[in-house]
């Protein structure tokens, strides 16, 4: 895409492309890169290097293989490596090596899934995993299954495959992250709901926020949507319909879409993210980054006193492991935090706009895309 298109079209894409900032690959993307080299090696005895995926949007990168083994005496195996390049982005990740060592199950086993050394395992509950699972997300997981799929039908194999997968120091970088206070221990977590990590310099970033709001402005359009992620993009697009140009890639810096549209108002607008991440702005920050603003679950648990909870559901909520978990504690007994949460979120937007002519609606979403909020 060129500049003048990326302007025209807006979007999320043409913000990635304004920022001027090299994209670059999940932990989920590279173990399933991995994954892929390490079970066509074990089906063929020859690693593909470079190793070529397709993303849950249809991008088809490739990557180098950093290690390689192959055993076929014994219980066969084989083990490939990719080195994490998060591109233009900060990550604590960036430059770990990623492996996935792929050995062979008795058919009808299906995929299954082990930690090795570097990523944690799950030992609380509140997580999109149960407890004692390998921390690979969700999204990795079917990323992975997808491509043994494609793999085994290729070269006539069963598909039935236990895949561990591994990162060089993974523990140690994980002391930089959240997963200790999440209860994942001995590691990392394997992540990625695209494969691509979209790289996040503040200045660059909000001021492609600007420029998607005037892109959508000179479009005609009358209602954007400010998504912290492409889950919640897909949503607002379910939801309302809206044109690519009226999207509004805001990641965590909601303070920066309200403040503009402020100054240069639209019909309306629609938040949309996850539970989490909105409970923040609904307790008054409005940047939603997880190292500049925490989940406050003392108060979450006063929100939900307000929607019914008794003393020992409040005492809950307030120690939960996390936002989802206090959620589904609450919904499990018909407290409604979810649209609690989207009604002080929209009083906060409502807020910083100070009076301007704009209608706002705040849509919360769970990590499946499923709307557990509205207001």
């Amino acid at each position: 895409m060129t500049e003048s298109s990326a302007e025209v079209s807006g979007g999320r894409d043409a913000q990635l492309k304004h920022t001027g900032l090299r994209p670059g690959w999940t932990t989920g993307a590279c173990a399933t890169a991995a994954t892929t080299a390490a079970y066509t090696a074990l089906l063929t005895g020859e690693f593909p290097d470079p190793v070529t995926i397709t993303l849950p949007r249809g991008q088809t990168p490739s990557f180098a293989l950093a290690a390689e083994a192959l055993t076929v005496a014994g219980r066969p195996s084989a083990m490939a490596g990719i080195v994490k390049d998060a591109g233009d982005d900060p990550d604590v990740t960036h430059g770990a090596l990623v492996r996935a060592t792929v050995r062979p199950l008795p058919a009808g086993s299906g995929v299954v899934f082990r930690a090795g050394p570097g990523v944690g395992t799950v030992t609380r509950p509140g997580l999109p995993l149960d407890v004692g699972e390998p921390a690979i997300n969700p999204v990795p997981r079917q990323m992975m299954r997808d491509h043994v799929a494609v793999v085994a039908a290729r070269h006539g194999g069963s598909g039935d495959v236990e895949i561990t997968v591994s990162v060089d120091r993974g523990e140690d970088i994980a002391r930089s992250t959240w997963n200790p206070r999440l209860g994942i221990l001995g590691g990392l977590s394997i992540l990625g709901t695209t494969g691509i990590v979209v790289p996040y310099s503040c200045s660059a970033w909000i001021d492609s926020i600007r420029r998607g709001v005037d892109v959508a402005r000179a479009a005609g359009r009358t209602h954007v949507a400010g998504c912290t992620g492409s889950t919640s993009e897909k949503t607002v697009v379910s939801l309302y319909g809206l044109p690519e140009d009226a999207l509004l890639d805001m990641g965590d810096f909601a303070g920066a879409v309200l403040k503009y549209v402020r100054r240069h108002p639209v019909d309306r607008l629609t938040i949309c993210g996850g539970f989490a991440k909105l409970s923040k702005l609904a307790a008054g920050h409005l940047d939603l980054h997880s190292g500049r603003s925490q989940v406050d679950k003392s108060f979450l648990a006063d929100l939900a006193r307000r929607g019914g909870a008794d003393e020992t559901l409040a005492a809950q909520v307030a120690a939960a492991n996390t936002g989802l978990a206090a959620l589904q504690m609450c919904a499990a007994q018909g407290v409604p935090l979810g649209d609690l949460v989207a009604a002080e979120a929209r009083d906060q937007a409502l807020a910083v706009l100070r009076g301007a002519p704009v209608a706002v609606d705040v849509v919360c979403i769970d990590r499946a895309g499923t709307v557990v909020g509205r207001a």
